[in-house]
């Protein structure tokens, strides 16, 4: 009778046939990618497939640095890892620890070995990268005289500075004689001192962009006193230059932006200072005139005619005080004058006589008040308002009057 085995037995069984095949355990296969799928958890699960058929194939986000370039369906790779089973599941597949775009693989491990070895010799240290002038009045650029790439550049310079000159080395950037032509254009425009260099080329294959990898390439933009922005390829494609260079672009068009200055952001903010400085002048003139009005004051309030008309004008204040008070004192002594002559009025004796009464002296000039001051035959005189009367006393009567 056979024996009966568990799914998991049978599935962890061919499991171990697939580890214990060497050829299995490190093997590179290529075909078409398919089916590709970048996991949140960061591993990627897609298929190779060629004519004859399709293979699952994973590769695990620890071993992600094993894949240099954005892989998506349809790209031709070849895919170098190990095939076991996935014992849930019962299938089996390549986990993947590189990935490589078919025929570029030989070209990719020259690339990380020429990578690794200037690296370690410190080219690609930030101490050594020189800074981008601000703003550029020459900017060399080696590249094709045709193509996309001049024409971005040119483009972009000038929209952002058409003042600015620019001096094309056209160089070969491809095939035969392009790492030469790339060297000599970086040597002669750092000769010719220009300001800043860009040295790039339009997007391509690993094999259209290799000039750009060549160590000799690498070493004349790193002996360059020029500073240089490479500008090779999209934004995807990465070469050494890339790394040696002071500054790197994404793009040709980027490499203008960061070489070239936005003239129009310049002369915004010439203006904006110069309406500061205006500003600033037209404060500074009115706090000097008011300065200016201040000490003039105080010399006007110190000036010998100033003060003479300030005595002048003090003193017919003063005049005019006094004059009031006087007036003042002279109109309240009248007023008394005239109370004290209704006074008088009241006590006059010729106000009496003028009211019907009359003043008798006697002989010895003494006022007569009674009968008894005078004697019959006595002569007296009679005083009335407008004279004095003399009469003689023929008779003298006692009479009684009342109280």
């Amino acid at each position: 009778m056979n024996s009966i085995y568990s799914v998991g037995q049978v599935n962890n069984y061919i499991k171990n046939m697939f580890q214990q095949d060497f050829l299995l355990n490190k093997v590179s296969i290529k075909g078409e990618v398919s089916n590709c799928k970048y996991h949140t958890s960061g591993h990627i699960y897609f298929s190779l497939k060629d004519e004859t058929g399709a293979l699952a194939c994973v590769m695990f986000a620890g071993q992600k640095k094993g894949l240099a370039f954005p892989m998506k369906n349809g790209d031709k790779v070849v895919v170098s890892g190990s095939v076991s089973v996935y014992e849930r599941d019962g299938k089996y597949q390549l986990y993947a620890k590189e990935i490589t775009l078919e025929g570029a693989g030989l070209l990719y491990e020259r690339f990380l070995a020429l990578k690794a070895e200037l690296e370690e010799m410190g080219m690609f240290a930030k101490e050594y990268k020189q800074p981008i002038p601000a703003y550029a009045k020459t900017v060399g650029i080696v590249t094709a005289p045709t193509g996309a790439a001049i024409q971005d550049i040119r483009n972009v310079a000038g929209r952002r500075n058409p003042y600015v000159q620019l001096i094309l080395y056209p160089a070969l950037v491809q095939g035969d004689g392009a790492k030469e032509s790339i060297i000599e254009g970086i040597e002669k425009l750092d000769a010719y001192g220009v300001d800043v260099m860009l040295v790039g080329r339009g997007g391509g294959s690993v094999e259209d962009l290799w000039a750009f990898n060549e160590e000799e390439v690498a070493r004349a933009i790193f002996n360059c006193k020029t500073p240089i922005i490479s500008a090779v390829g999209h934004e995807t494609d990465t070469t050494i230059a890339d790394f040696v260079a002071d500054l790197r672009a994404p793009t040709p068009s980027a490499a203008a932006e960061l070489a070239v200055a936005d003239i129009r952001g310049v002369f915004q903010s010439l203006e904006n200072y110069r309406q500061k400085l205006s500003r600033n002048l037209e404060n500074k003139i009115q706090l000097l005139q008011q300065q200016i009005k201040y000490y003039e004051n105080r010399l006007l309030y110190g000036s010998p005619e100033f003060q003479i008309r300030e005595k002048r004008t003090r003193l017919l204040d003063l005049e005019n005080r006094i004059q009031s008070a006087m007036e003042a004192q002279i109109f309240h002594a009248r007023q008394n004058l005239n109370i004290y002559i209704e006074r008088m009025k009241g006590l006059s004796p010729l106000e009496k006589l003028n009211q019907g009464f009359s003043y008798v002296e006697n002989q010895t000039g003494s006022a007569v008040t009674g009968i008894s001051q005078v004697k019959v035959g006595e002569e007296l005189k009679i005083q009335v308002t407008d004279g004095t009367i003399i009469t003689k006393v023929t008779d003298v009567k006692k009479e009684k009057r009342g109280a």
